[in-house]
């Protein structure tokens, strides 16, 4: 049997806050993308030149716990992510798992919001979550980026 995992990206109910006031209490500051290339959090692709995106700080853990009542204490963090500057129309549906043309480590996190361990991921991403949430234990997995660690989307418990 073959599962299908959803990368999530930051909600439409978050972004809209984040193009205000970032998670860091910091006002959004939009600018060109002149280059493109940007790994997008809130429609899960890269930007392309000319676009006006944001780089805003997100905590990606605190905002599920938010949602679920846990309480990630000491695992609570937030970092920069990319979104557009204005609403777009989110991920292509159904949307393929985005941003797996490098290494990437999959955090797992426990239903109370805290780590389980993390797994480097060459390129059989669908394999990793497979083996992620084969243990019961494991509620959301974050995959990140290696070279800064940035967050990129979360997969939850189907």
């Amino acid at each position: 049997m073959t599962t299908t995992y959803t990368p999530r990206p930051i909600p439409s109910q978050v972004l809209k806050e984040l193009r205000t006031t970032d998670d860091a209490g910091r006002p959004t500051t939009p600018f060109t993308d002149e280059e493109g290339g940007a790994p997008l959090r809130c429609c899960l692709r890269r930007s392309t030149p000319g676009e006006s995106i944001a780089l805003v700080s997100y905590a990606p853990l605190r905002r599920w716990a938010g949602e679920t009542g846990a309480d990630p204490g000491a695992y609570d963090e937030q970092g920069p992510v990319f979104v557009h500057a204005e609403e777009c129309p989110g991920p292509a549906d159904p949307a393929p798992l985005p941003f797996t043309n490098a290494h990437r480590v999959l955090r797992r996190y426990s239903a109370d919001g805290h780590i389980l361990g993390g797994h480097l991921v060459d390129t059989d991403f669908p394999s990793a979550l497979t083996e992620a949430f084969a243990d019961p234990e494991v509620a959301v997995v974050h995959v990140r980026a290696v070279e800064y660690g940035c967050f990129l989307y979360e997969v939850r418990r189907a």
